[in-house]
């Protein structure tokens, strides 16, 4: 939205070089938005609720932390085989009947898994070609959702709106895990299943219930050859896109894996049942609700953040891993919570922010295939580790991979910008270095034009190193 235009839904105007104000709960002022925020809350918890019973159903059924690796990754499979498509469909249909369908689809999962249990004729591979099916309507969902965002908020807004959509997330992993924990032992898995299907009644209700004529318009990407590798190109050339990219591929791959991890820490180490998973669970949500309420209320995303946050993560896995304490542990995944949640929200957020939005369904489709995508191969293999050399020693290696990553993208971030990592901000620095504009000149005068805008004139191109 340019500047000195009143978004829709708002009383608020910003100015040419204002800064928009930092509230924490600023983009719930906009109806549309404020709608797909309730609906989301209530179908999160169902959705976490599911995740828990879908990993103790799987290890009841098997007693192996490496089934519930390969449940996690049939899960992610179609991410990583079909993401990008799902990211061109996305540019190319309009976004909010999509998601109706996507949401349906999604719930009637839930309730033929929770048909199957509570009638007692579950087995594993029910769960397994259930978590297939979610992650086909995912491969489509998850982009469709992230860049409907935009749609329903401006710019101002976009980074506050994408930080919210993480609390909501984990607010509801407060949430869901606890009742799940109660459920399980209560009355069985069957239940929390058949919640979270019905729990997709209520963004389905949203959707429907918006103002059509408050959501901004996009244009459409025309059906066409080569829009994938379209999409390819437009990332591969601006680092401000495909370093914090690649950088979530290693941390959602390998650091990312608690299904696994705290399933076999309470199994194995702990010698606990769903209410302690569930717990563990729970600690972790509220490390990473506080994460996404202190990132609702930054204005920009900088990749010293994103980097910094990364190595933070990783090296507190390695610590909490080794920690013979149960309630050492337990605290430990608050700040692990809080820092992977800073990981996600500021690379969501400066790629978004950075991203042409004809492209961004393709771009989005690419950030959560690699952050989600990964764990087809990473979930396997910390699951084998686990199994293997003992929960430790799994939880050690993804954070000790994880800290890795993020320094050697921090150096190749400051070798390439010739800059300290300190003046590293997402996305204005990085465009000038990448494609620096040049300026627009009259055609009689050969002059830059007078009346130009003052945030379209190009930044100075910063020196690149050698």
């Amino acid at each position: 939205m340019r500047p000195g235009v009143v978004a829709p839904q708002s009383d608020i105007r910003y100015e040419p070089g204002d800064t928009p104000p930092r509230s924490t709960f600023g983009s719930l002022r906009n109806r549309n938005y404020r709608l797909f925020f309730t609906g989301q809350v209530v179908s999160n918890i169902g959705t976490w609720m599911q995740r828990i019973a879908q990993d103790w159903l799987v290890l009841s059924l098997t007693g192996s932390a490496a089934a519930v690796g390969i449940t996690t990754a049939l899960q992610f499979l179609p991410m990583l085989l079909f993401g990008l498509y799902g990211g061109v469909l996305v540019d190319r249909l309009p976004k909010r009947p999509l998601l109706v369908f996507t949401q349906s689809a999604m719930g009637a999962t839930g309730l033929a898994l929770g048909v199957l249990t509570l009638t007692g004729h579950v087995h594993v591979w029910h769960v397994y070609a259930t978590a297939f099916v979610l992650g086909l309507v995912t491969v489509v969902d998850n982009p469709a959702r992230q860049a409907f965002v935009s749609e329903m908020v401006g710019p101002d807004q976009l980074a506050n709106a994408v930080s919210l959509n993480s609390a909501n997330f984990q607010s509801a992993r407060l949430v869901g895990p606890a009742v799940a924990g109660v459920l399980i032992g209560a009355v069985g898995s069957g239940y929390a299943f058949v919640f979270n299907g019905l729990s997709f009644l209520a963004p389905i209700a949203a959707l429907l219930l918006m103002c059509t004529a408050d959501l901004r318009e996009v244009e459409r990407t025309p059906r066409g050859k080569g829009q994938l590798r379209e999409g390819l190109r437009y990332v591969a050339g601006r680092p401000e896109l495909l370093w914090p990219i690649v950088l979530v591929g290693f941390v959602g791959t390998f650091g990312f894996n608690f299904a696994i991890w705290l399933t076999a820490f309470t199994h194995t180490v702990f010698h606990s049942g769903a209410q302690t998973y569930g717990l563990l669970n729970s600690l972790m949500a509220a490390g990473s609700l506080a994460g996404a309420l202190l990132a609702a209320r930054r204005a920009t995303s900088r990749l010293r953040m994103l980097v910094a946050a990364a190595l933070i993560f990783g090296l507190l896995e390695v610590v909490a891993a080794m920690t013979p304490s149960f309630w050492l542990f337990a605290l430990l995944l608050i700040p692990i919570g809080m820092a992977g949640l800073t990981v996600n929200v500021t690379a969501n957020s400066s790629i978004q922010m950075a991203t042409d939005p004809a492209m961004r369904g393709r771009v989005m489709a690419l950030f959560m295939m690699v952050f989600t995508g990964g764990t087809p191969i990473g979930a396997p293999l910390v699951g084998w580790l686990t199994d293997t050399y003992g929960a430790r020693i799994g939880f050690a290696a993804g954070g000790a991979i994880s800290a890795l990553a993020a320094l050697a993208i921090g150096l190749i971030l400051t070798r390439i910008a010739g800059l300290r990592l300190r003046e590293l901000h997402a996305p204005s620095i990085w465009r000038a270095v990448v494609n620096p504009e040049p300026p627009h000149r009259d055609s009689e005068t050969d002059r830059p034009h007078a009346d130009r805008p003052p945030t379209a004139r190009p930044r100075p191109r910063p020196q690149v190193a050698a």
